[in-house]
């Protein structure tokens, strides 16, 4: 039948409404496979969702429909659920007669309020999870409703399935593939699959039938609507159905089906045989859908509601088709709260009654103790990247720990999370963010090479190969082991190739046997001679390697497939030690540390390891750092730290003495400034550098006010504070000093005066602190303010302020200051200081962060003017400050900059950054100013009227770190969220954060 005869137009809807209802409403189009479905709006109501049959449709089915709907109104407590609505007559299914004569039935359900799951974005863990709930709950409240229809053919069941072989044909090539595959595992597996529980189920939890609440930061499922698809069928499909449409437009379908199935399980219990099922039910629910897709695009090429899933449908096929199944089988178990191989525990109550010492293992090296290496992302003993990659170096730390400990085996590593993964080739992106494998689930025995390795039972080889690559098992051999009831596996990697290949599958070796020996880097992945040993219970899908290394994310599961090795040893010395956790961390900070120490995001997050742009905490996951810009040249940059190292092993004292790095650093600093400043002092953070800074004005002007912009940060010691609006006008404030003077926020975008003409203005509120100090009778003592305002929220200065305002200070006999400790060294790309932005020198400049790269060195940079006045007979000595280490970090600090060439970096990084955040906020209006310089950025984000969205910027900032993203905001009013990376940041780096920017900013909260 023609579509266009079939379809009621929104008039027709309305008319039907009035006539069989007696209501009076507006109705929309709603989207619907069978009926044609209207949600009517009524004033002062919730409304209704009206729904018209096509011809001819059965009066059983509905009737079932409506018997179900009333069945679950009485026994669902705290269900929310469509109300049959009786028309005129009292009936609750009625019948019209259409203008082409066929007749159709109608029927009228109370609205649930709320967002169809498809409308929401995002759709996080906490979702998923009430979904599975609800419909956990919806399936207990039908256990025991019966009626015919439930019992009827029926192409959406899963049970039933097997239809879609029929039509293959209409697929090509790799989908074609795909489709085969499931359907024949499907099939092989359907004896079992059809004694599973079977029950009336809601079967259609698709995302346009599940209602959400209104809450855009913690949305719940609240109900799911169109009973139209219940059937009696396996209950496992009903959790298959929520399954397949929640997890489509996910990087990992399987962790997003996860907390799902965790949730169905909370409210209504699954049994673990169901779930042996569930990877093929939901593969095969998917591949209904494409069937009826394709077949829909010849039957009904205008109903577009018929292929709406799709394309979604076929890339989630595609990925669930590289998902092992009984990978998937052993998360659900996880996620249900069992042990995720169902052998775990049989297997750990054998184990615990076998004992096997080192020496059998290995019987030329006669040790039975082991000595634990740490080489956890937080282990000292691995050093800095560079060590732990440099072969060499890591084989003579071995070696001298050898000898320390001569009657010890080198041993650790089982869950151990490791930084010495560097090879990107099993780096993924997931659901939130990149992943990297770090979790080690084997033990490595340190020895040498062609130690000889033998077998600790009688197994048979099932892999023997050279598993080539960098950071690759080289010589691999896995061993399938069996006992009266259990069978497992062990492998050994990092042989030599020949000693392994040597071994052939199906060959028998016998306890004591020799299976290879230990291969050298050429041969054995790259690394130190070692064995890599490792215990499964399953090779999952794997024919040609195995795992040795597992996402953070999966442990639960990977560590139930790969026990821990050391219980055929049982040595104390290898049993992995419990470390504080970060809620022992916090409660002791809590107890023990200052009350104003803050932590960073709503989930603080430990962090241990640095390297370039990156953070790493303690489970080897890798924050891109867009934050920190102390960490100037990248985080634990090589060459700084081997300055640090090699100079604090020489002397570390104070600048009373002769040393060649104090002049070697005032050499490099001072060829990045202008001639005028030619003066260093050197001191030890930025709060002491602008402290002294205060220190030489007093003593150059005898006068001690002091002029500052509304909101600068200064500093966090006394005199400091005194001059920094941020933190006296803030929180505990109690307003400016006597001798402060604050003119307003020199902000072209949201301040006091705005646009690019700005300049002269502000530089008028400036003359006004000057007049207002010399009515007090008193004189100017300095000007002080960044080039770029930082916790004012990455303010750009006007176009000529500056210059306009050190004319008007130094007219009134004031020193002008320029506090470069944010901005400096380079940053800002078109120039190495900030001030050199706006074509002025300052008589004073203040270096800090940036200089130490983390270490605690900063610089006061003055003319000689100043310099001689401030030598007035009172000696400055700061103990620490240009000492001989702090000395040679700074030095190679500036040289890498220069060397490098990071500015130009920074300018090159930071134009391309700032061009795609102004074509972000072209995209999203939220985003009212994009500004900065270099690698020193400001987003403002305001609503149309130029209101300031804190709670918008704190959002974004903690959805950016779950993604991997480490952002902070700043600003008066908290809606400002800045980019200072270490300028390493590259442009793959800057395309990746501008890739989750656009994510998060078209989720449900950012929308404006």
């Amino acid at each position: 039948m023609n579509y266009d005869t079939l379809k009621i137009s929104i008039q027709q809807a309305e008319d039907i409404l009035f006539k069989l209802f007696h209501i009076k409403g507006k109705a929309s189009v709603l989207p619907g496979e069978v009926d044609f479905n209207f949600r009517i709006k009524v004033a002062n109501s919730e409304g209704y969702i009206l729904k018209i049959s096509r011809p001819n449709e059965n009066d059983n089915y509905l009737d079932f429909q409506q018997k179900l709907l009333q069945f679950v109104q009485d026994n669902g407590r705290n269900l929310i659920t469509p109300k049959v609505i009786c028309d005129n007559k009292g009936k609750a299914i009625s019948e019209i007669t259409d203008d082409f004569g066929n007749k159709r039935k109608v029927r009228l359900l109370s609205w649930v309020s709320g967002r169809v799951w498809s409308s929401v974005n995002p759709q996080l863990n906490d979702l998923r999870f009430s979904l599975g709930e609800q419909c956990g709950r919806l399936t207990k409240a039908l256990q025991g409703f019966e009626h015919p229809e439930a019992h009827r053919e029926f192409e959406w069941d899963v049970a039933q399935s097997l239809w879609t072989k029929a039509h293959v044909n209409l697929f090509k090539n790799e989908e074609k593939a795909i489709v085969q595959y499931f359907q024949n595992s499907f099939e092989k597996h359907e004896t079992t699959y059809s004694k599973l529980r079977k029950a009336v189920v809601h079967n259609d939890a698709n995302d346009n039938n599940v209602i959400v609440s209104s809450d855009l930061i913690h949305p719940k499922v609240q109900a799911a609507i169109d009973y139209g698809d219940a059937i009696h069928t396996q209950i496992i499909n009903d959790v298959t159905i929520a399954c397949a449409y929640a997890i489509m437009h996910h990087n990992d379908p399987l962790e997003a089906a996860l907390p799902i199935v965790k949730g169905y399980h909370s409210t209504f219990t699954l049994q673990e045989k169901e779930l042996r099922h569930l990877y093929n039910a939901i593969a095969m629910r998917l591949v209904i859908s494409v069937t009826k897709s394709a077949i829909n695009k010849i039957e009904e090429p205008d109903n577009a509601y018929l292929l709406i899933s799709e394309k979604p449908a076929w890339e989630v096929l595609e990925k669930w088709r590289n998902i092992s199944a009984d990978f998937a089988y052993y998360s659900f178990r996880n996620a249900c709260g069992w042990e995720a191989h169902p052998n775990e525990n049989e297997f750990k109550n054998w184990v615990s009654k076998q004992s096997f010492k080192f020496t059998e293992l290995f019987p030329s090296i006669d040790k039975n103790e082991a000595l634990q290496l740490d080489l956890s992302v937080s282990s000292k003993w691995i050093g800095h990247q560079e060590d732990f990659n440099d072969l060499d170096v890591f084989q003579f730390k071995i070696n001298q720990l050898q000898k320390k400990n001569p009657h010890k085996i080198i041993a650790g590593g089982y869950l151990e999370p490791r930084p010495l993964y560097t090879s990107n080739s099993y780096d993924k992106i997931g659901n939130y963010g990149k992943e990297s494998r770090t979790i080690h689930l084997g033990v490595d025995f340190w020895l040498p090479e062609h130690t000889a390795v033998h077998a600790l039972f009688d197994g048979e080889v099932v892999l023997a190969v050279n598993d080539s690559g960098e950071k690759e098992y080289g010589g691999l051999v896995v061993l399938k082991h069996k006992t009266h009831q259990l069978e497992f596996y062990t492998l050994y990697g990092h042989l030599s190739v020949a000693s392994a290949t040597k071994n052939k599958a199906g060959d028998i070796i016998k306890k004591g046997e020799k299976i290879g020996v230990l291969g050298n880097a050429e041969e054995n992945g790259n690394w130190v001679p070692h064995l890599h040993f490792q215990v499964m219970l399953s090779l999952l899908d794997y024919k040609n390697d195995f795992p040795g290394v597992a996402y953070y994310n999966q442990i639960e599961v990977w560590k139930s497939i790969c026990p821990d090795p050391n219980l055929f040893f049982k040595s104390e010395a290898l049993q992995n030690t419990i470390k504080n956790s970060n809620e022992d961390l916090i409660n002791y900070r809590k107890q023990h540390l200052g009350k104003s120490l803050g932590l960073q995001y709503k989930v603080p997050i430990k962090m241990v390891r640095g390297a370039g742009q990156y953070l790493m905490d303690q489970f080897g996951r890798k924050y891109l750092d867009t934050v920190n810009n102390v960490a100037h040249v990248g985080h634990e940059k090589y060459e700084v730290v081997k300055a640090g190292q090699e100079q604090m092993a020489l002397i570390n004292t104070n600048s009373r003495y002769l040393h060649d790095n104090i002049n070697d650093l005032a050499k490099e600093l001072i060829e990045t400034l202008p001639t005028e400043l030619s003066v260093l002092h050197f001191v030890n953070s930025g709060s002491e550098a602008n402290e002294l800074a205060i220190r030489m004005v007093k003593a150059h002007t005898g006068e001690r006010d002091i002029i500052a912009s509304e909101v600068g940060y200064h500093g966090n010691t006394n005199m400091c504070i005194d001059i920094s609006s941020y933190k006296f006008d803030g929180k505990g404030g109690s307003g400016a000093p006597e001798h402060t003077h604050i003119f307003p926020l020199p902000d072209a975008f949201r301040g006091k005066y705005r646009g690019g003409n700005s300049a002269e203005k502000y530089a008028e509120e400036v003359q006004k602190q000057i007049d207002m100090v010399h009515k007090k009778g008193r004189g100017v003592a300095a000007f002080i303010i960044e080039p770029i305002i930082s916790c004012g929220g990455q303010i750009e200065l006007p176009k000529g302020f500056l210059a306009k305002a050190y004319k008007r200070v130094r007219a009134a006999g004031g020193l002008c200051i320029s506090d470069e400790v944010q901005v400096g060294c380079g940053r800002m790309g078109k120039s190495f200081w900030g001030f050199q932005l706006h074509d002025v020198v300052p008589d004073i400049v203040t270096i800090g962060k940036p200089l130490g790269n983390g270490h605690p060195i900063a610089a006061v940079a003055c003319t000689q003017d100043v310099a001689d006045k401030f030598a007035n007979g009172m000696e400055y000595f700061n103990t620490f400050g240009g000492n001989p280490v702090s000395c040679a970090i700074a030095t190679e600090v500036l040289r890498t900059v220069k060397r490098e060439k990071l500015q130009e970096n920074a300018l090159k990084i930071g134009t391309y950054l700032k061009d795609e955040l102004n074509m972000l906020a072209q995209e999203f209006p939220i985003i009212g100013d994009v500004r900065g310089q270099g690698l020193f950025l400001g987003i403002e984000l305001v609503d149309a009227n130029m209101n300031p969205l804190a709670a918008q910027t704190d959002y974004l900032a903690n959805r950016m770190k779950d993604h991997g993203i480490l952002m902070s905001t700043d600003g008066p009013d908290h809606n400002v969220l800045k980019i200072k990376p270490p300028i390493v940041f590259n442009e793959a780096n800057a395309a990746e954060l501008i890739f989750y920017l656009r994510k998060i900013f078209a989720e449900d909260f950012m929308q404006f």
